[in-house]
């Protein structure tokens, strides 16, 4: 079965209703020997196009991972960009702001960790969080002193907030980031199962606490949050892909596609050698053949 991006990209400006974005589609690998072979083909074929992307240095690329827990982004990143060069790819996780980034506004501690060109740089969950996990708790947002607190209505902030983000990514677009933002769509029984998985591995008990059963508790706001994200700010420049994350090898086969045509798209080369270049590299041959 084919992949085609379009069909998993939220179109600029729409209404996103999540319920009728599917969270299982129909597999598109036969088995798991043919999923490892389709990853393995395209981790060959994305490391190339690194290797273009490093030597050409005009653009970075920025790939933006969100997700609810346990919809598997650590997975899809160990296993897509398993082949890539490390010197050429940086990721970066980002949590609980401390006091230090409080300080500045919220897209200040990311723009710190953006990939330079040459470069992919990969946000595991990102500025994001502050228009998903801050929606859901206010008092996170209240927390962080703004000079110009909501008073009660706070359905401004997180329009300036889109507004914000919109403009970031544009800026970025234009000097030569290439931004693909990716949610993981998981249903809340997968997760549910993933969490008693998590309990029953030991390998994987760290992965869970209390504090995920209580952040369960809050799915529908959760859900309400990102439909507004997406909606608000999947642009031309900086599209949202929402991938059905229940089967972790189908998600990570979807991702690896949208990834790899997204630097297609690049139209990247190898830096052309010029007439002196040459004349200099033949001087430099006479040499080592002393």
């Amino acid at each position: 079965m084919n992949i085609h991006p379009k069909d998993y990209r939220v179109r600029e400006g729409s209404e996103v209703d999540l319920d009728k974005w599917p969270t299982r589609t129909a597999r598109v690998y036969k088995d798991d020997d043919d999923y490892q072979s389709i990853l393995k083909d395209r981790v060959k074929k994305l490391s190339a196009q690194q290797e273009l992307l490093y030597a050409s240095g005009r653009y970075a690329v920025l790939l933006i991972f969100q997700a609810m827990d346990a919809a598997g982004k650590d997975g899809v990143i160990e296993h897509v960009m398993s082949g890539v060069n490390p010197q050429g790819c940086q990721v970066f996780s980002f949590k609980h702001p401390s006091a230090t980034e409080l300080k500045h506004d919220f897209l200040w501690r990311t723009t710190l960790d953006l990939p330079e060109r040459g470069k992919i740089g990969i946000f595991n969950r990102s500025y994001y969080e502050e228009v998903l996990i801050a929606r859901v708790h206010p008092e996170i947002l209240r927390a962080e002193d703004l000079p110009n607190p909501p008073n009660g209505d706070e359905k401004s902030v997180w329009e300036e907030r889109y507004r914000s983000i919109v403009g970031h990514e544009r800026h970025l677009d234009r000097n030569g980031t290439r931004i693909v933002k990716f949610f993981l769509h998981l249903s809340k029984e997968e997760q549910r199962k993933r969490f008693l998985a998590r309990i029953d591995a030991p390998e994987k008990n760290w992965k869970f606490s209390e504090s995920d059963i209580q952040e369960r508790k809050y799915w529908k706001q959760y859900t309400k949050a990102y439909e507004k994200c997406l909606g608000a700010t999947s642009t031309r420049h900086a599209p949202w892909y929402v991938v059905p994350a229940d089967d972790k090898q189908n998600c990570r086969l979807i991702v690896s596609r949208i990834v790899l045509d997204t630097i297609l798209d690049l139209k990247l080369t190898y830096p052309r050698t010029t007439p002196a270049r040459r004349k200099e590299l033949q001087r430099l041959r006479k040499l080592l053949a002393k």
